[in-house]
């Protein structure tokens, strides 16, 4: 049957096996393709659409060389032109251990160091580790290790010449720029400080870091396989835009006389949380000096260098990074804490103006006042008794400002309290400005009401309470506090100005006239009259305020010049001082002598003119003749001529020598000793002991010592309490016959 099969047929059917087989690989042919083709597309849009820019950025580095060109930060200025904060010039060192390698495996350009030997070199000379120097170097895929960052121009010529004389490959130096604070500690907590990427991390310099910082330029250069620099021709350069400068309101000189009395207070009467100052212009809310205690180093702002907070380190009490926060802190600003007293001043002003309260005003004062089962006390405890409105103010008196507070009411009360701004933060162009922590108007009582009426039982941060204060005796207009004056861009052009518009008239200018009048008594008369200074009208009110049950007390005392037309209000804070000083722990006893000697420094350089009394004049410093040569009656009537006592030792009829020399510039009514025909004593003379003795007692104990006395502070007082606070030379000292010993005067006898 098989060999009669159609052989037709079989070929055939081979045939029809052909076709499919090859149709079959054709359709498998073309699956494969496409297969192929959507796998390639997909490939191929996830190179050139998917990772386009991450491989562009590859293909970018691997073909150039980018060098950033950082700008220049801005500069900031005191308002007289005078330089806190400027970037200079610097270079980053960096390695390039990529290089390095490759010059030290370059066999045709053999070189004469080694990786040990550089890194010593750069050690030496950075002042490093060289161990930790030749560590980087084994990274040898890496084009850049981070050396020095900023280093001076001083080192950084020393490493390029170091460089150069040893022809070391993989060493780069390049070009940036350093922040420098050329007063160190000046307004520390003000300025504020830079990170290692130059970027503000404190105070105006990270409030302002928008209009400080610039913007960096750049350098984009070509490369070839071997990482050499191709021509000049492939570089492409982009322009640094320095940063804008700032102008402040902030004076040096004012600065420098705040914080020289904020550390010499807080020594002196070992305060345990430091103190803090203002200064503000009293029209415009422009600041000018705002200081902060302890304080550190711009320059070395990561080291504590309070002896104190040092202290607490080293007892492991506290630890670095805390002690850091602590100095760091603007205490003006940032802190709160019970006001006491000096926010009397508010509560009076918002008396006069409701109308509840006049000049003719009198209240009784027993010694305490009993409101809802509370007995609140006064600071006289067998009380003031019958008193004037001025007097109370005067007398500080706690339960006559709860009579005036509760005659306000409590709705009306609250009200000023926020048209006084208390209840919110100032706006002032700082960062970290704290709130103040009250009691809700919903629940406000009675016996609230009673207690804020003379600064207890609420919160405040010191700024927002100056910025209030300055309201009362301004005319009556709250100003936002400011330390920005103007902004200078890059070219000159100044791009903004402060505008000193108030915020709101919160009490007429009678009123605040009212209340001037009532302050200026309260340092002439007073609880405040240690903060007197001779020859200015000076208004203020001293304050002393609980700190909750610990019996720790927060001192302050607030005060302006001239009283009858505010030009400078200063408030100063002191928290926690000792017990142990031996003297009486109050604002009037502590904080205003302080805010005199501040005052007596600022206004003389402001230019606000004093006015003295005939018997201030008697008492002014002047000059003294020269009378060597003259006869002694002719050195009599030479002294008498400028108010000048005078002894005489010997017996001869000419001068032959004097005490002070002529010129010297000595205190009115001091007494020189003219020498007769007699020898000049060549010994020193050694300052005796004056504190706490009476000016009557100082002056017998310094011309004792053949020295002459300057009367300071509580000049215009007739109190038999005025002793001597605090004396120029410490005691012991050995000087020169005639020299100038200033002694603080104050009424030990004040309480507040």
């Amino acid at each position: 049957m098989a060999a009669n099969q159609n052989p037709n047929r079989k070929s055939e059917s081979i045939r029809r096996a052909n076709r499919i087989i090859q149709t079959r690989s054709f359709v498998l042919m073309i699956l494969m393709g496409v297969v192929m083709f959507v796998l390639l597309f997909f490939r191929l849009f996830d190179l050139q659409i998917t990772r386009h820019e991450e491989l562009q950025s590859k293909a970018v580095n691997q073909q150039t060389r980018r060098t950033v060109v950082t700008a220049s930060r801005g500069t900031i200025y005191d308002t007289a032109g005078n330089i806190l904060a400027i970037s200079s010039s610097a270079e980053t060192i960096i390695l390039s251990p990529l290089e390095i390698d490759k010059a030290l495996n370059d066999t045709e350009n053999p070189v004469t160091w080694t990786k040990d030997s550089l890194a010593a070199g750069l050690a030496e000379i950075l002042g490093k580790d060289a161990a930790s120097i030749r560590k980087r170097m084994d990274n040898v895929k890496s084009q850049y290790e981070l050396i020095q960052l900023r280093a001076d121009e001083e080192v950084a010529a020393r490493v390029r010449a170091y460089v150069e004389e040893n022809k070391i490959s993989g060493v780069h130096l390049v070009a940036d720029t350093k922040r420098y604070y050329p007063y160190g500690s000046l307004a520390a907590q003000v300025i504020g400080f830079v990170g290692d990427d130059n970027t503000g991390l404190y105070g105006l310099e990270a409030y302002y870091e928008e209009e400080l910082e610039g913007q960096s330029g750049l350098v984009i250069s070509a490369k070839d396989q071997a990482e050499n620099d191709m021509l000049y021709t492939y570089e492409q350069y982009f322009a640094a835009k320095n940063g804008s400068d700032l102008t402040l309101t902030l004076d040096t000189t004012i600065q420098y006389y705040l914080e020289k009395g904020l550390e010499a207070m807080t020594d002196k009467f070992s305060a345990a949380n430091g103190a803090s100052g203002i200064v503000m212009n009293a029209k415009t809310g422009g600041i000018m000096a705002m200081a902060s205690y302890p304080n550190y180093d711009l320059n070395d702002f990561l080291t504590v260098s309070d002896q104190t907070l040092q202290e607490r380190i080293e007892r492991g009490e506290s630890t670095l990074a805390d002690m850091q926060l602590l100095q760091w802190r603007n205490k003006a600003l940032n802190d709160t804490y019970e006001p006491g007293s000096t926010f009397k001043i508010l509560t009076l002003s918002a008396a006069l103006e409701e109308g509840v309260v006049d000049k003719t005003t009198t209240v009784n004062c027993g010694g305490s006042v009993n409101i809802s089962g509370y007995t609140i006390h006064c600071s006289n405890k067998n009380g003031h008794g019958l008193q004037t409105l001025v007097q109370s103010v005067g007398n500080s008196c706690n339960p006559a400002f709860i009579n005036y507070g509760l005659r306000i009411g409590n709705e009306k009360f609250y009200e000023y309290m926020r048209s006084f701004g208390l209840m919110s933060t100032t706006g002032i162009d700082l960062g970290g400005e704290a709130v103040g922590v009250f009691a809700a108007d919903s629940s406000f009582t009675q016996l609230d009401l009673a207690c804020y009426a003379f600064g207890q039982n609420f919160t405040v941060t010191p700024l927002t309470l100056i910025s209030a204060q300055a309201a009362c005796v301004n005319g009556g207009y709250l100003h936002t506090p400011y330390l920005v004056e103007r902004i200078t861009d890059s070219d000159g052009n100044v791009t903004y100005r402060h505008d000193s518009t108030p915020v709101r008239q919160v009490i007429s200018e009678q009123t605040s006239a009212t209340v001037r009048e009532c302050l200026e008594y309260v340092v002439a008369s007073g609880t405040g009259k240690n903060g007197q200074v001779a020859g200015y009208r000076i208004g203020g009110k001293t304050g002393t305020a609980d700190k909750g049950q610990t019996g720790d007390v927060v001192v302050s005392f607030l005060c302006f010049a001239p009283a009858d037309d505010p030009q400078v209000i200063m408030l100063i804070t002191m928290d926690t001082p000792s017990r142990a000083t031996g003297t009486y722990v109050s604002g009037g006893n502590m904080v205003a002598p302080t805010a005199s000697t501040v005052m007596a420094e600022i206004l003389p350089y402001l230019g606000i003119e004093p006015s003295y009394s005939a018997e201030e004049l008697l008492g002014m410093d002047t000059t003294v003749p020269n009378v060597i040569g003259s006869t002694v009656e002719q050195a009599k009537e030479k002294l008498k001529e400028r108010a000048l006592s005078y002894k005489i030792v010997g017996d001869g009829d000419t001068i032959t020598d004097q005490t002070p020399a002529g010129g010297a510039i000595i205190p009115g009514k001091s007494t020189v000793i003219l020498y007769a025909s007699a020898a000049k004593p060549t010994d020193k003379c050694v300052v005796p002991h004056l504190l706490g003795k009476t000016p009557s007692e100082a002056n017998t104990a310094a011309t004792a010592a053949g020295l002459l006395i300057r009367f300071s502070g509580t000049t215009g007082s007739e109190s038999s309490a005025i002793r001597v606070l605090s004396q120029s030379i410490d005691e012991g000292t050995e000087v020169d016959a005639g020299t100038v010993i200033t002694v603080q005067l104050g009424d030990t006898s004040v309480t507040d």
